[in-house]
């Protein structure tokens, strides 16, 4: 079996203590990051990583240092991919820095491991996997109140049903930023300091607008998700879905029974038990 250091991204970009929220955002916004390691500056010891949610949960802390988790949990180079795997699953975490000699080499995150799921031959099905309750949103909620049962939650996605009852859209993240913050001075408030990314897709999740200080209240769902969602049938195997998720850059796919019913959500972090299983 491949070891960590064959699939991690070596070098990983970093944000550097002491340091503030807003060095963390601008750097995850540059390169396109959801989080990162923090190490210290003056001599580049790994002193924790940084998220996109760390800063939501805390949005009104500015200091790095206070809103990084601390004592992040590591891996060797040389360590199995089922290793890295069980890790990631079992804590449900996103990103794993790579310690060799003290030093940070390497971060290994589920995607890295996703191509492997996708290359190999598993009997393992979506259902087998699901292991979170499944958060939903009404189509015409409005946007002010399920961003705070999303944040209440702490799911980064949520299926969205009709009146019916039947699957129409899935919200994230990603969709609520959108055009919300369409100003600079707004932007900046919330540490996207080029204007050149204001209004990019993607940027920053709205939950940094918490306070709900640039939350429009007559936006509802609807206005905001994905319609007709690619989804995964209950019995899809690991494999597929880890295509699915590698092709369309999905954290997560929500899954379905025979009759369309929704079933739950599948994440990432779940379809790394493939690897585990294929060891056990």
């Amino acid at each position: 079996m491949k070891t960590v250091a064959d699939v991690m991204t070596p070098a990983p970009i970093v944000v550097e203590v002491p340091g503030s929220r807003n060095d963390a955002i601008n750097t995850m916004v540059r390169n396109n990051l959801t989080g990162l390691p923090v190490v210290r500056s003056s001599d580049g010891k790994l002193m924790g990583i940084v998220s996109r949610r760390d800063i939501f949960r805390k949005l009104d802390e500015d200091q790095l240092s206070l809103i990084m988790k601390k004592d992040c949990i590591t891996i060797g180079p040389d360590a199995t991919l089922a290793e890295a795997a069980r890790i990631l699953s079992d804590k449900r975490i996103h990103r794993l820095p790579v310690i060799e000699g003290g030093r940070l080499v390497g971060i290994v995150t589920p995607t890295d491991i996703l191509r492997e799921v996708r290359n190999m031959k598993t009997d393992m099905k979506a259902e087998d996997v699901i292991r979170t309750t499944c958060v939903t949103a009404y189509e015409g909620d409005p946007l002010t109140y399920i961003v705070s049962a999303m944040r209440i939650s702490d799911v980064a996605a949520v299926p969205v049903l009709d009146a019916n009852g039947d699957l129409t859209g899935i919200l994230t993240d990603r969709d609520l930023f959108s055009d919300q913050i369409s100003d600079a001075e707004a932007a900046k408030k919330l540490g996207v300091e080029d204007p050149k990314l204001i209004g990019l897709r993607n940027v920053m999740p709205l939950f940094y607008t918490a306070t709900e200080k640039y939350l429009a209240n007559d936006k509802t769902v609807k206005d905001y998700m994905v319609p007709k969602p690619a989804t995964v049938f209950r019995k899809t195997s690991l494999s597929e879905v880890a295509r699915i998720m590698i092709v369309n850059d999905f954290g997560q796919v929500p899954v379905h029974g025979t009759k369309d019913e929704l079933v739950g959500m599948i994440y990432d972090v779940d379809v790394l038990r493939a690897i585990i299983g294929a060891v056990e």
